[in-house]
């Protein structure tokens, strides 16, 4: 039992949700920056700035280097932020909590990581002027995407908290929960089939990876190429659910599709050997199989509480918007420039409308199957 007083219990736990996620993240970039630096004999010139550049390239700010731009980041670093600010402030928020101590979890939730972000920015602008090659990310930019990154990542916390009592206080209808439950039950389905696929394809082209690997003879080398492609999963994952709902992905001039293949030159990142070579072969078409599959997922979902028509059709549409909703943003957060090979990510104009319609198609004929 804590017996702490309740003020000094509170300001810890605010503490913790302000600043625990970013510190965490900082300390495991600094401690891979100064391992890389040890390992290249290099001096510790710009380490700060590098370190303050890569905390603000989680948060899915564009890092340009000597005038080119990396802007397409990794997506699993920016999904572990996302996680560890929904799992602190969750476990700052109780059950029943008053709305004055919610407001001031939210508010440290948010607060922390752009204090934080403002301090990266000075030390980014300092080594710039020591490393002219880096250039300082523009402000706006670099703000609204560590406010973005945190207040999603508040807003699943303490809606995991509060979210189910506030509906139930509220006039919206009762089967907004679930349908959110659904979408998330067709947004992981049709990931985890994705990268089911992506693995499959890693297999088959083996070879591929192998040479990819061989470009440095060095064991670090290889290391970092695997941490690389590691990182880069959750990208190719979503490049593959677009492929799978009958979108495209792109790699500067490559573009990739369900129906055919525009080859170019791609990153040499051993991941990206999963990626189809042109001529496409017909095995590629049973992606729609996964979109399919998904979709099943979330009629599934909605027709776990029946309903009448009308009330169940309204579930299943909101539940395929919020999954739309979301593939679109993570397309949106793993896309970008990549330097030389220009623009890497989704067709954004038909990936969203692609994915609702699947999921209301599909999900529409599971839920008149099931009863629902």
């Amino acid at each position: 039992m804590d017996d702490r007083p309740v003020g000094t219990r509170q300001a810890r736990e605010l503490l913790r949700v302000a600043f625990g996620p970013s510190v965490v993240a900082l300390v495991i970039i600094a401690a891979v920056t100064l391992l890389q630096l040890l390992i290249a004999n290099s001096d510790m010139t710009g380490a700060l700035g590098a370190i303050a550049s890569m905390w603000l390239g989680v948060h899915q700010v564009p890092v340009s280097i000597g005038g080119r731009e990396l802007g397409a980041m990794p997506l699993l670093p920016v999904l572990a932020m996302v996680w560890g600010t929904a799992r602190t402030t969750a476990a700052a928020t109780s059950a029943q909590p008053s709305w004055f101590v919610t407001r001031w979890v939210v508010a440290s939730a948010l607060g922390g990581p752009l204090l934080i972000a403002a301090i990266s920015l000075a030390v980014v602008h300092d080594a710039a002027s020591v490393l002219t090659e880096l250039q300082t990310p523009n402000a706006l930019r670099a703000f609204g995407g560590v406010l973005a990154v945190h207040a999603i990542g508040a807003a699943i916390g303490v809606g995991s908290r509060v979210g189910r009592r506030t509906l139930t206080a509220s006039p919206l209808p009762n089967w907004l929960p679930d349908a959110f439950r659904a979408a998330a039950a067709g947004v992981l389905a049709l990931l985890g089939l994705s990268g089911v696929v992506m693995a499959g394809s890693l297999v088959v082209h083996w070879s591929t990876m192998h040479d990819l690997y061989a470009i440095t003879d060095s064991v670090f080398g290889q290391f970092s190429l695997t941490v690389l492609s590691v990182l880069y999963a959750p990208n190719l994952m979503v490049g593959t659910a677009a492929v799978a709902v009958g979108s495209s992905a792109h790699v500067g001039l490559a573009t990739f599709s369900s129906f055919t293949v525009f080859g170019g030159d791609i990153p040499a990142l051993p991941v990206l050997a999963a990626v189809p070579s042109p001529p496409l072969g017909p095995v590629w078409v049973a992606l729609l199989i996964v979109a399919a599959a998904s979709a099943v997922a979330v009629g599934q979902q909605c027709a776990r509480r029946p309903l009448p028509l009308l009330p169940a059709l309204g579930k299943l549409i909101v539940a395929a918007a919020c999954a739309a909703f979301a593939m679109a943003l993570l397309g949106f957060a793993g896309g970008g420039r990549l330097g030389n090979f220009g623009d890497v990510g989704v067709d954004q104009v038909t990936f969203a409308p692609a994915v609702f319609v699947w999921f209301v198609g599909v999900g529409a004929l599971t839920l008149a199957m099931s009863g629902g």
